[in-house]
């Protein structure tokens, strides 16, 4: 079906809409090649500019690369918060970037907290899988991850309980064993002290104050599956580019 302009949005918005839902979608996968600047131009009936500026859009919110030999879907680049894991996972097959290694560090059942209990819709106190890792670069610790899910889960995907990374992450594993598929998240993002378990593989003190976002996930149903928190390591930040236009 041959893409053509409408009037809601600019052009260029149109185009880098286009091929951003196809990336994540997966439809193009990761490393595949986008169309020419002048194809998209011929293609979608517009200026070369504008195809250009569409490809430029997609660059600086980290969905491709563009080198000599092309444009590329590349979501490797994109920040590796706990949504944009998903977003890999779904439209790559994996949810880290090149160079990027994950350490699992405790996976256990454990009495829900209040705010994770309040996150899950479930009692205080009530049992949860906890899951928590540390995910490093070439430059360091990215964040330190810990994840909750309903206790009742760990019976259907026994996995969540293993001290050791699962194949298709927490939410493919979820989905697969269970059809609960995450579509929504409510992200929240603050300074908080940072607690013992943490702050050794942070090289932080305990109580000191650090970035961390905050992820609640939902299901088709309306139902929450997930509740994460991540304490970024030092001199990361968290960033987002919207048009307002």
């Amino acid at each position: 079906m041959t893409p053509k302009v409408q009037r809601a949005a600019p052009p260029f918005v149109q185009i880098a809409d286009h091929f951003r839902a196809k990336i994540k979608d997966g439809e193009l996968p990761q490393g595949s090649k986008l169309p020419s600047i002048a194809d998209i131009a011929r293609e979608w009936g517009v200026a070369t500019a504008t195809a250009a500026k569409a490809i430029k859009q997609l660059q600086d919110e980290g969905y491709v690369r563009s080198s000599s030999q092309g444009t590329f879907a590349d979501l490797g680049r994109k920040l590796t918060s706990g949504p944009d894991r998903l977003q890999m996972l779904r439209a790559t097959g994996t949810g880290f970037r090149e160079g990027e290694t994950v350490e699992i560090l405790s996976a256990e059942l454990v009495p829900a907290p209040a705010h994770v209990a309040e996150g899950l819709r479930i009692s205080e106190g009530d049992q949860v899988v906890e899951r928590r890792r540390v995910y490093r670069d070439n430059d360091g610790v990215v964040a330190v991850s810990t994840s909750y899910l309903a206790g009742d889960l760990a019976e259907a995907a026994p996995e969540l309980l293993e001290v050791g990374p699962l194949p298709k992450m927490t939410f493919g594993l979820i989905e697969e064993r269970t059809g609960r598929r995450a579509v929504r998240r409510r992200d929240v993002v603050a300074m908080a002290p940072v607690p013992g378990g943490i702050a050794e593989v942070l090289g932080a003190e305990v109580g000191a104050q650090a970035l961390t976002m905050t992820n609640q996930y939902t299901d088709q149903n309306g139902e929450p599956t997930e509740y994460a928190q991540d304490f970024l390591g030092a001199g990361r930040e968290l960033s987002a580019e919207y048009n307002i236009d």
